[in-house]
C-alpha cells in the first residue's frame, strides 16, 4: 500500500469530523451575522425614535415659549407705567418705581423667565428685572450683559420674536454668573433711520426649554444641538456655536438642512456617529442629536463577540475531538507514515549531499567527465547539467566576511544556503543552474545556456548576476562580489575555469566589495612584465626616516595601486617586498632612536586573501606609519626641551660674563649657532639675545634696590662692558634711568 493511500485512509475520520464541526460553526456564524445586522437596524431605529421624541418636544417648547414671549411683550408694551420708561426721555422716580414693580410681577408670575429688559434709545437706558443677576436702571456702559448691545446694533438680522440662543454674564451678590437663555426681542423701529426707538427683551432660561434634550454627562454619550435659521450648530447645553470642519459643515448642508426628520450613520468630528434630526419647525430650526455609533451598538456588539467566542470554542473542541479520535483509530497507520517520512527525509538529504559532493569533486578536479559512465552517474543523481554545451563557472564571494562571522557566525551556513537559493532562482529564468557550497567564503554557480546560439550573452549574464547581488543585499543584508569565467563547451575544462575565477576573484582587492569581475580581463594581465619601482621605495624609506607620514602613505598607496594591472602573484610579491622594506626601516629607527614601535620587528606578511579591499591593506600600514611619526615627534620634542633647559641654565649662570652671547653658548654646547637660534625661537618664541638682556637687567634691578654700589659697578656686575649702553638699555626697558629707579625704590 502506498504512502499516499495510507495517509488518505488515515485522515478519513478526521476529515469527516472536521467537516461536520466546520459546518456547525459556519451555520452559527452565518445565522448570527444575519441577526446581528437585523438587530443593528432595529437598535438604530429605536435610538432614533427616542432622540426624535426628545428633540420634537424641545421644538414644541421653544415654539410655545415664543408665543408666550410675544404675548408678554405686547402686554408690556400696553402697560401704561412701563410705556413711560420706553418713550419718556426722563421719567420721574414714581413712574420708574411703578414700572419696575410691574416688571417684577411679570417675572415672579412666570418662573421660566430669567430676566426682562426695557430699553429706551432716547436716553440710552436699560430698565432690568432679573431673577438672579443685576436689576434696576443701567446705562449701556454699566450693563453687565454687553452681548445684548450687539444684538440691538444688528437687530435687522433677527426676525421679531424669534428666539436668539446665547450665553451671557450677569452680576449678583454671589458674584459674576454665566446665564444660558433664549432671548426674545420686541422693538419699535419706526422712522427713516430704521433705528430702534424702544425695545422689550425677554430672556427665557434654556433649562426650561432644553430639559428634554438634556445635558451630556461625558464625551461617550450623545450630544444635542440646534441648527438655527442662520446655519449655526448650537450646543444644546451651552448654546455656544460649534466650530465645524468643512467636511462636517458639508454633511449638515447636504444631508440634514431642510430635510424631513430622520437619521443617518456618518462620520462627525472624525468619529462614526448616529445622527438623528427633526424637520424644520416654524422658526426654521432643526434639532440634531449626535451619538457615538459604538455607544448605540454597544449591546449588539457584545452579543456578536459572545457568539464569535462560542463559535471559536465549538470549533476548537470539535478539532480536538476529531484529532483525538483520528489518532486513536489510526495510530498504527500514523506510525507507518512517520517511518516512511523519516526514510524520505533521509533519502532527500542524502541525495542533496551526494549531489554537492559529486559537483564539488568535478569542479576541484578530483573526478573527470571523460567517459559516458561518468556522465551517466551525474544523471542518476539528478544532475541534468550539460557540460558539452555553452557553460560558465561563476563564483559568488561573500563580502565583509569577518564582520559577518562576528554577528551571524553560527548561522553562516544557513546564509550561504540562502545565497545558493537566490542564485538558483534568479539564474533559472534564463539558464540551467547548479549551485555548489565550496565550504569557504564563496559559492560556485554553474550556468548552462538553454539556447545553442553562438552570439555572446555577456550583457544578459551581467544583468542576471547584478540581480543576484541586489537580491542578496536586499533580503539577506549580505554583499556579494561575483567573478565569472569565459564560456566553454568542453567538460574537462571545468577545473581550469574554476581555478581561473578563483584567481580572478582575488582582484576584489582593487575592484572593491560588490564588484562584478570578468575573469577574461584578468587573463590579459599575465602578459605584462612588472618592474618594482625602486625609486619610490627609496623615497618611502626617506619619508619614514624623516617622520613624513603623509608622504609615506601616498608613496605606499601608489606602489600598491600600480600592481592592480598585473596578476595576483605580482601583487603578493610586491606587498611582501614592501613589508620587508618597512620592517628594515622600523629596525633602523628602533636602533637609532631607542623607540618602542608596536610590532616593529614582527609584522606578519599580509596576502591579498587576508584583505578584501585595498583600503583595508593600506589602513594596516598607515596606522604603523602614524605610530612611527608620533613616537619620533615625541622623542625629538624631548631632546629639544633638554636643549632649551641647558641654554637657560647657562644664561642664568654666566649673565655677568661679558662674553656671554649666542656664539659663546654654541661653542659651550658644541652646536651650530644657527640651529640653536632656530630651535630656541621655535620653542620659546624669544631670541637668545633678548633673553640674555632680560636676565641681566633683572639682576641690575636687584643690585640697584639692595646694594649701594655705583651704577657703573652694577653695569659691570650685570655683564655690561659699557655703562652708557647699560644706561640706554635700562631706560628702554623700564622707562626710567638706573639712578631714577633707585630713587623711586628708596622713597
Amino acid at each position: 500500500m502506498s504512502a499516499v493511500k495510507l495517509k488518505n485512509k488515515g485522515n478519513l475520520y478526521s476529515k469527516l469530523l472536521f467537516t461536520i464541526t466546520l459546518c456547525i460553526v459556519l451555520t452559527l456564524i452565518v445565522s448570527s451575522s444575519f441577526y446581528f445586522f437585523t438587530y443593528m437596524q432595529i437598535d438604530l431605529k429605536k435610538a432614533y425614535q427616542s432622540d426624535l421624541s426628545n428633540l420634537t418636544q424641545t421644538s414644541k417648547e421653544v415654539i410655545s415659549m415664543t408665543e408666550s414671549a410675544q404675548a408678554l411683550s405686547f402686554q408690556i408694551y400696553r402697560t401704561f407705567s412701563v410705556s413711560k420708561l420706553m418713550f419718556y426721555t426722563d421719567p420721574n422716580i414714581y413712574d420708574v418705581t411703578a414700572a419696575m414693580n410691574e416688571l417684577n410681577n411679570y417675572l415672579n408670575s412666570m418662573p421660566f423667565i430669567e430676566s426682562i429688559y426695557v430699553y429706551n434709545s432716547a436716553n440710552a437706558q436699560f430698565y432690568t428685572a432679573s431673577r438672579q443677576g443685576e436689576a434696576g436702571m443701567f446705562s449701556k456702559e454699566q450693563l453687565a450683559d454687553q452681548g445684548i448691545l450687539t444684538i440691538l446694533d444688528n437687530f435687522q438680522q433677527y426676525r421679531p420674536f424669534t428666539p436668539i440662543p446665547r450665553t451671557y454674564s450677569t452680576v449678583s451678590l454671589a458674584g459674576e454668573q454665566v446665564t444660558k437663555a433664549y432671548t426674545y426681542l420686541g422693538y419699535d423701529a419706526i422712522g427713516k433711520t430704521q433705528k430702534i426707538n424702544s425695545a422689550v427683551i425677554i430672556n427665557i432660561s434654556s433649562a426650561w426649554i432644553n430639559k428634554d434634550i438634556g445635558i451630556n454627562k461625558s464625551d461617550t454619550e450623545g450630544k444635542s444641538y440646534i441648527l438655527d435659521n442662520q446655519d449655526r450648530l448650537l450646543s444644546g447645553d451651552s448654546l455656544w456655536p460649534k466650530d465645524l470642519t468643512a467636511k462636517d459643515s458639508g454633511l449638515l448642508s447636504s444631508k440634514i438642512k431642510n430635510q424631513e426628520s430622520g437619521y443617518l450613520v456618518a462620520d462627525f468630528e472624525g468619529k462614526k456617529s448616529l445622527i438623528s434630526y427633526t424637520s424644520p419647525d416654524t422658526l426654521d430650526w432643526q434639532y440634531v442629536r449626535i451619538t457615538p455609533y459604538k455607544q448605540v451598538t454597544k449591546a449588539i456588539y457584545s452579543i456578536r463577540n459572545m457568539t464569535i467566542l462560542i463559535a471559536v470554542v465549538i470549533l476548537a473542541i470539535g478539532l480536538l475531538i476529531s484529532w483525538l479520535l483520528s489518532r486513536m483509530l489510526y495510530r498504527p497507520i500514523h506510525q507507518i507514515m512517520s517511518k516512511m517520512n523519516v526514510l524520505e527525509t533521509e533519502k532527500r538529504n542524502s541525495s542533496y549531499t551526494i549531489r554537492q559532493n559529486l559537483l564539488r569533486s568535478l569542479i576541484q578536479g578530483s573526478q573527470s567527465l571523460q567517459t559516458s559512465t561518468q556522465m551517466q552517474k551525474l544523471v542518476q543523481n539528478g544532475i541534468t547539467f550539460d557540460f558539452n554545451t555553452h557553460y560558465r563557472v561563476i563564483m559568488l564571494k561573500i563580502d565583509q566576511l569577518a564582520a559577518l562571522k562576528e554577528t551571524r557566525g553560527d548561522d553562516l551556513h544557513v546564509y550561504k544556503f540562502a545565497v545558493m537559493n537566490i542564485g538558483w532562482e534568479i539564474g533559472l529564468q534564463h539558464y540551467r543552474v547548479e549551485t555548489v557550497d565550496m565550504d569557504a567564503d564563496y559559492v560556485i554557480m554553474l550556468l548552462n545556456r538553454l539556447d545553442h546560439s553562438e552570439e555572446p550573452d555577456d550583457e544578459l549574464l551581467r544583468e542576471v548576476l547584478a540581480q543576484i547581488q541586489q537580491s542578496s543585499l536586499e533580503y539577506l543584508k549580505i554583499g556579494l562580489s561575483v567573478t565569472y569565467s569565459p564560456e566553454s563547451t568542453q567538460a574537462e575544462q571545468i577545473t581550469s575555469l574554476y581555478k581561473l575565477v578563483k584567481e580572478a576573484s582575488q582582484h576584489r582587492l582593487f575592484y572593491g566589495t560588490g564588484s562584478l569581475i570578468d575573469a577574461q580581463d584578468i587573463i590579459s594581465l599575465k602578459s605584462k612584465e612588472y618592474i618594482f619601482p625602486v625609486d619610490k621605495e627609496r623615497k618611502l624609506t626617506d619619508a619614514l626616516m624623516t617622520s613624513k607620514a603623509e608622504e609615506a602613505k601616498k608613496l605606499f598607496a601608489e606602489i600598491v595601486q600600480e600592481t592592480a594591472s598585473y596578476p595576483i602573484h605580482v601583487v603578493q610579491l610586491a606587498i611582501s617586498h614592501l613589508t620587508m622594506t618597512v620592517n628594515n626601516i622600523l629596525f633602523t629607527i628602533h636602533k637609532n632612536n631607542n623607540l618602542d614601535v608596536e610590532a616593529s620587528l614582527s609584522i606578519q606578511i599580509p596576502t591579498p586573501d587576508h584583505f578584501e579591499t585595498i583600503h583595508e591593506l593600506n589602513a594596516v600600514f598607515f596606522a604603523l606609519f602614524d605610530d612611527i611619526q608620533t613616537k619620533l615627534s615625541t622623542k625629538r620634542s624631548t631632546k629639544q626641551g633638554d636643549l632649551i633647559r641647558k641654554i637657560n641654565e647657562l644664561i642664568h649662570k654666566e649673565y655677568a660674563n661679558p662674553n656671554l652671547s649666542l656664539n659663546w653658548i654654541a661653542d659651550e654646547l658644541d652646536m651650530s649657532s644657527i640651529y640653536l637660534s632656530r630651535v630656541y625661537k621655535q620653542q620659546t618664541l624669544s631670541a637668545i639675545v633678548d633673553v640674555i638682556n632680560h636676565v641681566r637687567l633683572e639682576k641690575a634691578k636687584e643690585y640697584l634696590q639692595n646694594t649701594d654700589c655705583s651704577v657703573v659697578d652694577i653695569a659691570v656686575k650685570s655683564g655690561y662692558t659699557s655703562s652708557s649702553y647699560f644706561h640706554r638699555m635700562f631706560k628702554k626697558s623700564f622707562g626710567v634711568t638706573p639712578s631714577d629707579y633707585r630713587k623711586m625704590k628708596l622713597d
